[in-house]
Formats: structure tokens, C-alpha cells, sequence
């Protein structure tokens, strides 16, 4: 199948499949980077083809940088408060980040990145696009993201697209018996390197995610209960936020909240990061990765939290469909590897090992092991 061919697609999929856009209804559709181009000309043809409102919005880390560098928190707050009462118009979002520039917001100070986030990101969407709209995010295969994967531009989009076009069918049929079983647990138990961490999930509810909200996708999530994570962990993968890079990042908690975090690099951002607000030394979400495409990280978080024998837990925000009551202005997931390659682990549910080194081992959830998935 020709690129144009697998955009098209692509596009279809994700504005009929996912959000499942209808006849009439308004569509707000952003695009980061000028790569992103020829897929955004696809989704905004394709949402007129379904008969659907379009606002289409091009957007960019270098117009942020711009305006978040110099803009008051008054100025941001309007800003925010204009995008927010468009999103409340529409009943879907799509967002296409192309990020040809990922590191292009790190030249902002603490501050003013704070700022964006508690202004911009907080009002438009933490608390109206993901509440309140049916909506799906994807990036675009660019140079830039090959480059940060150590492929060619040829196989990069060739591992693109064997992870976004995937058979979401096939994996939400045999994400059932784990979304059942973790709807039946208490206790979760997490061994692996430098990481044994205790918590309950009891009483949050369990999504599967399977081509709904991210492309790719291939995750089942709920949420620890705010206050019962005991132990360390340590994530290691390198993860961005706000444009800068952190790596092997490691948490010690008490009672649900960090004590101790640190990052091998960047740890003073790190440590701004933690004391953002209050929920910004809690858990929002842990999930288990699935997607049997997605085998190593290419520091883009909506590709390696998906990786299969993966686990992720993110700080901050909780979402609303599995809620544990923590909220915050940011939402970061990070990620560990447990396959044997990255010094394995183990997952355990109520006493039951469900998981070993990436692979799990109940005959119920054997589906979900990789070579089952593709």
C-alpha cells in the first residue's frame, strides 16, 4: 500500500472508527508542523466527505515558544478561555503532531511553562476536551521522529504504520480477560530492577484502549488508589516533557505521594516538574502496554507507553472515566520496560504472578502476548 493510500486511510479510521464522527457535528482538528501537512489535508477532507464542520487549526512548538515566552498570565488565561470555548462547541478533537522541533519549548523558563500549563493546557484540555468530547491524538511519521528511532525515514514509516493500522478489533476482543481481571483485583505488586512497588487499584474502573484516543494504541489503564503506593520504581526509558529530555527516572513514595524523585538528566527541571501543584507528587494512571509492533522506545510517549511487556505509570492528572480523585495541571506517563533485554520483571495481581518479563504467563491472557496480537 502507497503512503498516500495508507493517509487516507489512516484518516478514515481514526475520524470514523475512533471518535466516530457523524453528519452535522463540529470536529476540532490541530495540527503540529509542517510535515504534518498531507494528513492534515486528509482529515479535513475526509470530515467534509462525512459531512462534518471542520475547524481546522495549524499550530506549532515554535508558536507557542513565542507566545508562552513573552505573554502575561492574563494573556494566557484569555488565550486559553478563547481555544476553550471552541473546543466546547465541537463533539470531537483530533490531534496530529508532527513535533518537528520537540525540543523547542525547553528555551521557556519554569515559570512560563507552569503557566501554559495551569492557562492553556488545564482549561482546554484537561478539563474540556477530555471530559467533554469524543477524541483521538496521532502523530506523523517525520524525519524528526525517525531520526529519534535510529531508522530511515522508509522504515520508520513502515514501523508507523504496522503500529497504527493494526487490527484494534482483534486486540479489544482479547483485552477482555485482562480488563476483567484487573476490575477483580485489590492488590498490585511490581518487581523488577531497582523497582518493587505496592498499590491498590480496588473500586477504579478499567478502560481498554484500543484505537479510541491514541493512534497507535494497545493499553489497558486504571488508576492506583491515590494513597496506597508503598515502595520505588525505576523508569527506563528517557521520556520528554515540556521540550526537555529526562532519563531513568526514580520514584520513592509513602502513602501514594513522592518523596524522593530524581532524573539522571535534567533532575532540577525534574524537580520543578514534581512541585508544579498539588497533585504533581501523585499517580493518575497505571497501564500495562500492548502493542505488538511498538518494541522499543523512540522518546515519543504516545508510542512508548503502548510498547508491548511494558508497564507506565503517569504523574499528575486523572482521567475521568477512571478517576482516583487526583488532579493536576499536568499528566506525564513514564514508562518501564520488563522484556529479559531490559533486566525483566515481574507483575503480580492479588498474590497471582500475571506477568514475567513482559510475557503474560495465565492462559487467559496469552492472546495478549505479541506474537498473538500482529
Amino acid at each position: 500500500m502507497k503512503k498516500d493510500e495508507r493517509l487516507r486511510r489512516l484518516a478514515e479510521n481514526v475520524l470514523c472508527r475512533s471518535i466516530g464522527l457523524k453528519k452535522g457535528e463540529k470536529v476540532y482538528i490541530e495540527a503540529f508542523g509542517v510535515s504534518t501537512k498531507a494528513l492534515f489535508e486528509e482529515f479535513i477532507a475526509e470530515a467534509v466527505r462525512i459531512g462534518a464542520v471542520p475547524f481546522y487549526f495549524f499550530n506549532d512548538n515554535a508558536f507557542i515558544k513565542s507566545f508562552a515566552g513573552e505573554a502575561s498570565s492574563e494573556q494566557m488565561n484569555a488565550y486559553g478561555a478563547m481555544h476553550r470555548g471552541i473546543m466546547e462547541q465541537c463533539q470531537a478533537y483530533v490531534g496530529i503532531r508532527g513535533n518537528d522541533d520537540i525540543f523547542a519549548l525547553s528555551d521557556l523558563g519554569d515559570e512560563q511553562n507552569k503557566l501554559w500549563s495551569e492557562n492553556f493546557g488545564r482549561q482546554v484540555h484537561m478539563e474540556t476536551r477530555i471530559p467533554k468530547t469524543r477524541w483521538c491524538v496521532l502523530r506523523y511519521p517525520n524525519e524528526t521522529m525517525a531520526a529519534f528511532s535510529k531508522m530511515s525515514v522508509e522504515a520508520f514509516e513502515n514501523f508507523y504504520f504496522d503500529a497504527c493500522l493494526l487490527d484494534y478489533a482483534k486486540m479489544g476482543r482479547a483485552m477482555d480477560a485482562l480488563q476483567h481481571l484487573m476490575e477483580k483485583t485489590d492488590r498490585v505488586k511490581i518487581i523488577a530492577p531497582e523497582t518493587h512497588l505496592e498499590f491498590s487499584i480496588k473500586g477504579i474502573p478499567v478502560l481498554k484502549s484500543f484505537g479510541s484516543h491514541n493512534i497507535p494504541d494497545g493499553e489497558v489503564f486504571t488508576a492506583p488508589v491515590r494513597n496506597s503506593i508503598n515502595g520505588y520504581v525505576r523508569f527506563n526509558t528517557e521520556t520528554t516533557y515540556m521540550g526537555t529530555v529526562f532519563s531513568n527516572i526514580f520514584l520513592k513514595f509513602e502513602n501514594g505521594k513522592i518523596v524522593e524523585g530524581r532524573s539522571m538528566l535534567n533532575d532540577e527541571k525534574f524537580q520543578n516538574i514534581l512541585n508544579i501543584d498539588d497533585g504533581s507528587r501523585y499517580i493518575g494512571e497505571f497501564a500495562l502496554g500492548l502493542n505488538p509492533y511498538i518494541t522499543q522506545p523512540i522518546l515519543d510517549i504516545l508510542f512508548d507507553e503502548k510498547i508491548g511487556g511494558s508497564f507506565h505509570m503517569a504523574i499528575g492528572y486523572s482521567y475521568d472515566d477512571a478517576f482516583n480523585g487526583n488532579k493536576s495541571s499536568i499528566h506525564w506517563d513514564l514508562v518501564q520496560m520488563q522484556d529479559e533485554k531490559h533486566g525483566g520483571g515481574e507483575i503480580w495481581f492479588d498474590d497471582v504472578l500475571i506477568r514475567r518479563n513482559g510475557r503474560f504467563v495465565l492462559p487467559e491472557l496469552e492472546a495478549l502476548n505479541s506474537e498473538n496480537l500482529r
